[in-house]
């Protein structure tokens, strides 16, 4: 992990983002449940996905899930602008509050909505994180990307994903699988449970 993601880490206080019930777990190398059946990523995946977005001051980043707005946070700390996407109004206005509390408000703009589809009222975007599995790479995500961009996504069936990087260049899109992963589904129009893809699980 590359210092600019671990500084960033460091600095945040992990605790502040589960509820008091785990806070004596926070620091622990362990995804943690929090509200809405959803959870908070282990410590190295949230580093390890950040790492692979080359993430930078400046650059624009969506997130696809925000859950407790740990992985949000992050960047922010990184200095980049997040616009994030959630599905569940409590988790995203929880989230809100405990980022205006860390003085990272004005980096992260939190929405409400069916992140499986992006947010391309905002894009293109420098990078785009997606924190719940998807059956296959949602379509509309690489679209939203400028030219150099990086995606990170958990790719697969529900029981166990891939860690995937695509990277947008001029001729196209190039993919990466970087290590097994286990994350919650992505509910949507693109993800599990809803829409064209609903019913058996798909591999990209």
């Amino acid at each position: 992990m590359n210092e600019p993601v671990l500084a960033a880490m460091a600095r945040l206080p992990r605790e502040l983002f589960v509820g008091e019930a785990w806070r004596s777990h926070a620091y622990e190398d362990a995804a943690l449940p929090i509200d809405a059946g959803q959870s908070i990523s282990q410590p190295y995946m949230v580093g390890r996905m950040t790492e692979l977005l080359d993430p930078a001051p400046g650059k624009r980043i969506l997130e696809i899930g925000t859950g407790s707005g740990y992985q949000a946070a992050v960047l922010a700390m990184i200095g980049c602008r997040v616009t994030s996407v959630e599905r569940h109004a409590g988790l995203a206005r929880a989230a809100t509050a405990r980022l205006d509390v860390l003085g990272l408000g004005g980096l992260v703009s939190i929405e409400v909505g069916d992140g499986s589809l992006g947010w391309p009222g905002r894009s293109p975007f420098d990078g785009i994180v997606v924190t719940a599995a998807a059956p296959r790479i949602p379509p509309a995500l690489p679209l939203q990307l400028v030219v150099g961009g990086r995606l990170v996504a958990p790719v697969g069936r529900r029981e166990l994903q891939e860690l995937t990087l695509v990277v947008r260049e001029v001729a196209g899109f190039r993919r990466l699988d970087c290590g097994p992963c286990v994350f919650v589904p992505l509910v949507g129009a693109d993800g599990f449970g809803e829409g064209p893809w609903a019913g058996p699980d798909r591999l990209a």
